[in-house]
């Protein structure tokens, strides 16, 4: 044979496959398609790392020592001959651009396998005599192939890409066995004002196009979040669920809660796939005067439970004190601790703690809106008032208000709620300019009508809901059977 011959088998030596050396090449961008210049690339597992360069581009790699030996053999040290003259050649095989070449000098069946690059086989092809096989129809994926190719005990195998243009002749056990490449490796990227990009990578033989997102910079207020802020977990997060002493009323579960001043039951609802990793929102339903707590636990802590489907939120209504009036000044101190002792144990998104009410409760509530802004992100109240309950003195901060009004309510009167609503109008916004804004309010025809303040500042939205109707809180619509009031209450929450 001639001595391109011989070149062809040291090629072959030199490309069998090694479950250690790879190559890994790609490029870092940023959305805008902008290559990102000095990010760090590493392999986790590997612990091999590099730079891109000013294209965004990157190269790691492996060498197998054995793979490097047997090059250095073949043409380093002149030893082709021998290698070729030891396994003595019976066929050639070639691969261009997916096509894939061979011819022999004998009759015997050519067997052809393919494998990807974690060893599955992709192709199984038995063909006779020489010819071709188009491979390209199994082998679409970018990155390395691998091929063995036999005729009776002379086998070769060797690497390709799916358009390569690699070429060996073969004889007799050139190849070591085709091994399976390891479990792949974690590809972390870092870059300076990015967030940190992790990606699996199963064939570490590739080449990969990655995309980092610029890093939200979340503006910083002196009190209040920005909306839709990343949630931040309390304490409670990372502990596993607290065993609280929890006793039930049918399915419904309660505890009694020890504070500064008594004991108190409160009722709770845990979503069921509870994680202590991820923060809940925590939505308190304050009873009205002549109810109590476990009513609201029945009606789904006005209606809002249901509608949580993705099982985002705590659910917590504790009773009133047993008086006639449910709520007083020595409630706002329940407030505080049973509000601390849940942020303590579960894992809440102290950014997101509503509160809502109806009547009775509505007022508290509404009166927790006053001073509690620095915890409450928001607040709804169903026929509310400003009056007839111990209100602390208000803090000249905004909160986000939502206000349902019966027009014909004679217990918590339409000038009542306009009051409380007008408030808070002056909280929310520049030198409580809002108040000077009209709202659209109930015609007395159709359906109810909610209106958004549109000169509020935007991370305290208000939102002023009215229809016909007495003094209720699951308000609905002419004809239909179905409550308005939810649906439009956890809109509102998911604002935030």
């Amino acid at each position: 044979m001639n001595h391109l011959g011989l070149k062809c088998a040291a090629m072959a030596v030199a490309m069998v496959v090694s479950a250690q050396a790879f190559t890994l090449t790609g490029k870092v961008s940023d959305e805008s398609g902008k290559a990102i210049e000095k990010a760090s690339v590493e392999l986790l597992k590997t612990g091999l790392k590099t730079t891109t360069d000013a294209k965004g581009e990157f190269k790691i790699f492996k060498e197998d020592p054995k793979d490097s030996a047997a090059v250095g053999d073949s043409i380093g040290n002149g030893n082709t001959d021998a290698i070729h003259m030891a396994r003595p050649s019976v066929g050639y095989v070639s691969v261009m651009n997916g096509v894939l070449s061979y011819s022999q000098s004998t009759n015997e069946p050519v067997r052809v396998q393919i494998f990807d690059a974690v060893g599955s086989r992709v192709l199984n092809e038995t063909v006779y005599g020489s010819g071709t096989l188009d491979m390209q129809s199994v082998v679409k994926a970018q990155g390395a192939y691998f091929a063995r190719v036999s005729v009776g005990s002379a086998k070769s195998t060797f690497r390709f890409t799916s358009n390569g243009n690699y070429r060996a002749s073969f004889g007799e056990a050139v190849a070591r066995g085709l091994a399976k490449e390891g479990e792949g490796d974690e590809l972390r990227v870092i870059a300076t004002d990015y967030d940190t990009l992790t990606v699996s990578l199963t064939n570490l033989d590739t080449n990969v196009t990655l995309t980092l997102k610029k890093k939200v910079v979340q503006q910083q207020y002196a009190y209040g979040w920005g909306l839709k802020n990343d949630p931040v977990p309390t304490r409670g997060c990372g502990k596993d669920a607290p065993k609280l002493d929890y006793k039930y009323r049918g399915d419904k579960p309660y505890f009694e809660f020890k504070w500064s001043k008594g004991t108190r039951t409160v009722r709770i609802d845990v979503p069921k796939s509870y994680d202590k990793n991820k923060p809940y929102k925590l939505i308190f339903g304050m009873q009205c005067m002549g109810g109590w707590a476990g009513g609201v636990q029945d009606e789904g802590y006005y209606g809002l439970k249901p509608l949580d489907k993705n099982e985002t939120a705590i659910f917590v209504a504790p009773e009133g004190n047993g008086n006639q009036a449910p709520w007083d000044q020595n409630d706002y101190i329940l407030f505080d601790e049973l509000l601390a002792m849940l942020e303590s144990s579960f894992c809440i998104d102290s950014s997101r703690v509503f509160s809502t009410g109806f009547s009775y409760g509505s007022m508290f509530s509404n009166g927790l809106s006053w001073n509690h802004q620095d915890v409450l992100r928001a607040v709804a109240v169903y026929e509310t008032a400003e009056r007839n309950i111990w209100l602390p003195q208000r803090q000249k901060k905004g909160v986000g208000w939502m206000g349902v009004l019966g027009l014909q309510d004679n217990l918590c009167t339409p000038q009542m709620g306009r009051a409380a609503r007008d408030i808070i109008l002056e909280l929310n916004s520049e030198g409580g300019k809002a108040k000077n804004e009209k709202a659209q309010e109930y015609g007395g025809n159709g359906p109810h009508v909610c209106y958004d303040y549109k000169t509020v500042e935007e991370r305290f939205p208000v939102r002023w809901c009215t229809q016909n109707g007495g003094h209720i809180w699951d308000h609905k619509d002419p004809g239909q059977q179905k409550s308005w009031v939810p649906e439009t209450t956890w809109d509102f929450f998911n604002k935030f």
